[in-house]
């Protein structure tokens, strides 16, 4: 039997236009694919609820796969190889206290098993706005990335969400945009965005933890986010931070929804 083009295209419209349908109304909506975004999907989808992650790259992964300066090792600290044992993901010690494991599987599987528990992932769209009703986050406005980089003037789409979870890393987008337009003070300090400090490891990955919480209404931040949005800093390439970040905003969320 030979393969008709035309049932090829219609099936990827067809199946990709009802999945989109779908996201828009869902329980949390993510934004950033890196480990932290997708730890946080893996939880919440495990228990059941409508979560949906949008990441503008197409790939998903955020810095993980490059482990350090391109090495593809990383390192978690004891507290957090938990959740890669969770995940069947191996692991091995260097020293005491200190766990290796290949960032390829590790970025692959923590994907997998978010797909397979549920989580919906988007690539290539873009969050160029957010939804505010009576000053509480409760949606995204979306783009596709290539619009964005190709600098044109198509207008976007809306999704509601109840919960909003920036994953965006370094560059806190979601935040920003939120700081830019809205007039909502967030729960800083300074009522604004802190930014982040230079690397101090092990500051940074009690303080990323600490810092993965609600910023305003409806909105909340995790990874490296939070430490850019609060004035924690970086933390290089130990990852145990991210995926403790995503699993306790994940729990936090779970309690509201």
């Amino acid at each position: 039997m030979g393969l008709d083009e035309i049932k090829i295209s219609r099936a990827i419209i067809e199946s990709y236009t009802e999945k989109l349908v779908k996201a828009l109304d869902v329980d949390v909506a993510i934004v950033g694919g890196g480990p932290a975004g997708m730890v946080c999907g893996y939880y919440l989808a495990k228990a059941g609820k409508r979560v949906v992650l949008f990441e503008r790259k197409l790939s998903i992964g955020g810095g993980m796969w490059g482990g350090g300066i391109m090495f593809n090792e990383i390192v978690v600290q004891e507290s957090a190889k938990k959740i890669l044992d969770e995940l069947e993901i191996k692991t091995r010690q260097y020293e005491k206290g200190y766990y290796l494991s290949d960032s390829i599987e590790t970025v692959s599987t923590i994907c997998s098993k978010a797909v397979k528990a549920g989580l919906t992932i988007f690539n290539l769209l873009s969050a160029e706005d957010v939804m505010i009703r009576d000053k509480r986050v409760c949606g995204l406005v979306l783009n596709w990335t290539a619009v964005e980089m190709a600098n044109l003037h198509v207008d976007p789409i809306t999704m509601r969400a109840k919960f909003v979870v920036d994953a965006t890393g370094h560059p806190a987008e979601v935040a920003r945009i939120i700081e830019k337009k809205s007039g909502i003070l967030l729960k800083t300090k300074s009522g604004k965005l802190m930014g982040e400090q230079s690397m101090w490891a092990e500051i940074g990955e009690e303080t990323i933890v600490k810092n993965s919480k609600e910023v305003c209404a409806g909105f909340y931040v995790c990874g490296m986010c939070a430490n850019a949005v609060f004035g924690g800093p970086r933390m290089g390439p130990i990852f145990g931070g991210m995926l403790l970040s995503g699993e306790k905003v994940a729990k936090k969320l779970l309690k509201k929804t």
